[in-house]
């Protein structure tokens, strides 16, 4: 049904950002040829002009069609503004060339913020654009920067969403497949009733725990099932879950 991309955490302008092995990411995302790439944030360290720009002339070297939210990093020295003005939209909806498949992308972001929220006007739009999509027949798709559901081997919790188990509540009651975010550079699955939820590790910050490697998700979804896989930049391509179909039933 179709091939997603997820990659996460870029952080263009950081000291530990790493050129060439993003550029080399991208090439095997080109690889791979997928219907829709998704980015979910963190494009740049501090939000400025000068950051955004060059993250875009990265973004601008993936061939697929693209989505792109911003993380908290993003809106920081009113990269919130630059954001819409060189990347444009900061929520919106994407869906595959067969529209078998929507994205509903949200921004998580507060200015000078680490916390993330989603706020009740853009969770009422959130799940009109589910209804519609559930109405479709559509397979659904949430990503947002911010995790809504802790991630193991991160620390103590401080930045999940603030307005969570609201949205975990409408996510769940709309029916939604699968749920994607970064953040916290650790991919990791969880499954809560019949919604999938993934973050994503960094792309090309050297801010890694433990011996960890950059990396991004590859989505295959089927009309059966869905796997989960993780690609190590560096390294290899490994399984880290595979789901029956089944909110679509």
């Amino acid at each position: 049904m179709a091939l997603l991309v997820h990659l996460s955490d870029l952080h263009v302008g950081a000291m530990n950002f790493h050129a060439e092995i993003l550029l080399k990411a991208i090439g095997q995302i080109n690889d791979l040829n997928p219907d829709l790439t998704i980015v979910t944030g963190d494009l740049t360290e501090n939000g400025y002009y000068l950051e955004f720009l060059k993250a875009s002339q990265y973004l601008e070297k993936i061939e697929s069609p693209l989505m792109v939210v911003p993380g908290n990093h993003d809106s920081r020295h009113v990269g919130n503004e630059t954001f819409e003005e060189v990347l444009k939209h900061r929520h919106g909806t994407i869906e595959n060339d067969t529209k078998t498949l929507k994205v509903i992308g949200l921004d998580s972001s507060e200015p000078d913020l680490d916390y993330g929220k989603v706020g009740r006007s853009q969770q009422i739009w959130m799940e009109k654009e589910l209804q519609k999509a559930y109405n479709e027949k559509q397979y659904k798709v949430i990503a947002l920067h911010h995790h809504i559901i802790p991630v193991p081997k991160t620390g103590r919790e401080r930045n999940v969403l603030a307005d969570a188990g609201d949205v975990l509540f409408s996510l769940i009651n709309n029916k939604t497949d699968l749920v994607i975010s970064g953040h916290k550079h650790v991919p990791h699955v969880w499954k809560l009733e019949n919604t999938i939820f993934v973050t994503a590790g960094t792309v090309s910050s050297l801010k890694l725990r433990g011996k960890d490697l950059n990396s991004f998700n590859i989505y295959n979804i089927k009309e059966d099932c869905i796997e989960i896989n993780l690609r190590q930049v560096q390294g290899k391509k490994y399984l880290l879950a595979k789901y029956e179909n089944t909110c679509r039933n």
